[in-house]
């Protein structure tokens, strides 16, 4: 369970919402829960990188990835350049997606419940969350979302109402790239979704 917990606070993957782009936000969150169950669901059928290849889709339609890596890097990605930025979302959108599809790789009767939205911050959307298992082990999972050109879109995840994704990525790349710039964050970003993925 701290496994999956940990794992949706790294990256998100996300369906698009059921009702179409207008949709609301907990179609959303709930359309990125069918789609994850069902890859555990199946994952015993499913190699690492076919569990990616199902992934992928969702992850590119439902998560705003440019807004969390900006956020994430702050500063840096200002200084960078376009070809920079580019290659910095792509390495972010594969170790995300490299992620889910090398760690959930099983199912032992997970449930997600949505409990409800309320007014976020900054013209957000927070979509409340848990996480049942049949152990009794269990967890809360806030999504902040936003609506980007129409669509609902999610920016961060918040676990147990306090630790958010942004300030644990923020904190973490930033020692990266204090140390080697953006093009030591993206080597470091590429080479972890290599492992994932072997």
């Amino acid at each position: 369970m701290r496994k999956i917990l940990s794992l949706l606070i790294v990256a998100c993957s996300l369906a698009l919402p059921r009702s179409g782009a207008a949709g609301t936000p907990p179609d959303t969150v709930e359309g990125f829960h069918s789609i994850l169950l069902g890859v555990m669901k199946d994952a015993d059928s499913l190699g690492v990188k076919e569990r990616y290849q199902r992934l992928a889709p969702s992850i590119d339609q439902a998560f705003d990835l440019s807004r969390m890596i900006q956020i994430a890097t702050g500063g840096y990605w200002k200084d960078a350049g376009d070809s920079q930025r580019q290659r910095l979302t792509e390495a972010f959108r594969r170790l995300s997606i490299a992620t889910y599809a090398s760690q959930f790789d099983g199912f032992s009767g997970q449930a997600f419940v949505t409990d409800g939205e309320r007014s976020g911050p900054q013209q957000t959307v927070l979509v409340v969350t848990r996480i049942t298992d049949p152990k009794g082990q269990g967890a809360d999972l806030t999504y902040v979302v936003k609506s980007v050109e129409g669509r609902w879109l999610i920016v961060d995840v918040l676990l147990d109402n306090a630790i958010s994704q942004l300030a644990v990525r923020r904190s973490e790349y930033r020692q990266i790239l204090k140390a080697g710039g953006v093009e030591s964050l993206i080597r470091a970003l590429d080479e972890k979704a290599e492992s994932l993925l072997k």
